[in-house]
């Protein structure tokens, strides 16, 4: 039976106050899938971790792995799953968060043409291994008093070996949150290196990017500009907003990492507006900042504006190339919210030619915020191809470009896209809100006169100007 590609056209906009040429797309859904289980069992995954955590959820609970994705080879990608399962009651004095211990899945995707009915491809997402995370050096973990809870350090921690941990009073507070000695680590995006032997996570807590090799212990962590980072950490989103005047927002730091195809820059974009700049008011409470940094010296190139259009945050950005990116920008409705997604878009960017913010703040920052012009929309894709809007995931988080596929003789880009469930599967009964994968196939034609550099191919700057 002959397969047909559901598109839906998109009329590129205006946005952030910047003229931009309009261009109109035409996105295809190819496939989707759900991961469910690996060979350990139901909602379980390869840590070998038994028992359960402090809220008395399992230590090796499989969930949350969409909050970032990256690919690997072939259809063979790395997924993370943020701080946790905090969305279960336990501690308010703690935000909920447990002594979970961060980790990266690696996760076969099984991509195969569809040789039936439905979409022109299928998947079968099947975990492969699971690998911890860690320092090998002491870290901070909080001790528990006057929490009603005990110590914060993993019990599998030894020699050599300190395993990060999402509970949120892992930290020293006499320190600002820049400290990487912190043992607490919320994992928001994941980006391969080139050479395939270290990945990068951008993380919430901090804000922090940390390379880690393959093996899962952590080698590195960069420095990011100083007005992300708050003078009073608290185990508590309200005692962090109560205590500081400007950094990030708590939960709400560092959540996109783009890698540039040649591999050298890191381009980190948070999910919101600083508290400084979300003080300003207007424009400046939508504007989210984003730091270049080049991958060998560590050193902060440059940071740039985004302002969001509909969406209430950002959660991650890929490269195209090496100076334009995918940003996924969108609300928190949606499955898992108990009501209807809205706002899940992906927006084109350039930071050719951009203006650099820093030393500005966020009300002459937001005058000059990059261009951006609407690439797809989910929620109507997703509408398109049959899922009513209370089944499309709140929590569109993972972005990463995969392989090449061939219909017709044409070649077909696929962009993939996760969610994070928040470990909530059994959200509204039994394995209702799984996580999911969905995979975008586009052209260069919807492109709209850029080109797609896969990772790895890219020369220093791609052949374009450098931003």
């Amino acid at each position: 039976m002959k397969h047909m590609f559901w598109r839906v056209s998109l009329i590129a906009l205006v946005c952030g106050g910047a003229l931009s040429p309009t261009a109109q797309a035409q996105i295809s859904l190819l496939a989707k899938g759900t991961l469910t289980g690996s060979s350990a069992g139901p909602n379980e995954d390869l840590s070998g971790l038994k028992g359960t955590l402090e809220n008395g959820v399992p230590a090796n609970l499989l969930g949350g792995l969409g909050s970032g994705i990256a690919h690997v080879s072939g259809d063979t990608f790395l997924a993370v799953p943020d701080r946790g399962p905090n969305a279960v009651s336990f501690n308010p004095l703690v935000d909920d968060t447990v002594s979970w211990i961060p980790r990266v899945h690696m996760i076969r995707m099984n991509l195969e043409p569809n040789r039936g009915t439905g979409l022109p491809y299928t998947i079968a997402p099947k975990l492969v291994n699971t690998t911890l995370l860690s320092s090998l050096t002491p870290l901070v973990y909080g001790t528990g008093d006057g929490l009603n809870i005990g110590s914060g350090k993993p019990k599998q921690n030894s020699v050599f070996r300190y395993y990060l941990s999402g509970r949120s009073d892992n930290f020293d507070a006499n320190s600002n949150s820049s400290d990487a000695r912190d043992a607490r680590f919320d994992p928001e995006s994941i980006r391969l290196s080139n050479d395939g032997l270290t990945f990068f996570i951008s993380d919430e807590y901090g804000p922090y990017i940390y390379q880690f090799l393959r093996s899962g212990e952590r080698i590195r962590s960069y420095k990011l500009p100083d007005e992300f980072y708050v003078a009073h950490p608290a185990p508590t989103t309200d005692q962090e907003l109560a205590t500081n005047m400007s950094g990030r927002i708590a939960n709400k730091g560092m959540e996109g990492l783009a890698i540039t195809p040649d591999g050298r820059r890191l381009v980190g974009i948070l999910q919101a507006a600083t508290i400084q700049d979300t003080n300003l008011g207007g424009d400046a409470a939508h504007l989210l900042r984003m730091a270049v940094l080049d991958v060998l010296s560590g050193k902060v190139l440059h940071e740039y504006g985004y302002l969001l259009t509909t969406g209430s945050g950002v959660s991650d950005v890929v490269a195209l190339n090496a100076h334009e990116f995918l940003v996924d920008e969108r609300d928190g409705k949606g499955l898992g919210d108990g009501s209807k997604a809205k706002v899940k878009q992906i927006f084109k960017i350039d930071l050719n030619n951009a203006t650099d913010i820093q030393g500005m703040d966020g009300a002459a920052a937001a005058k000059v915020a990059v261009n951006k012009t609407l690439f797809l929309d989910l929620v109507d894709l997703l509408k398109a191809n049959g899922t009513t809007a209370d089944q499309i995931p709140a929590k569109i988080e993972g972005l990463a470009f995969g392989p090449d596929v061939k219909e017709k003789g044409k070649t077909i880009h696929t962009l993939w896209i996760a969610n994070d469930n928040d470990f909530l599967q059994d959200y509204a009964g039994p394995g209702t809100n799984p996580n999911q994968f969905f995979v975008v196939g586009f052209t260069d034609a919807d492109l709209a006169g850029s080109k797609y550099v896969p990772q790895g191919h890219g020369s220093l700057f791609g052949g374009d100007k450098p931003f």
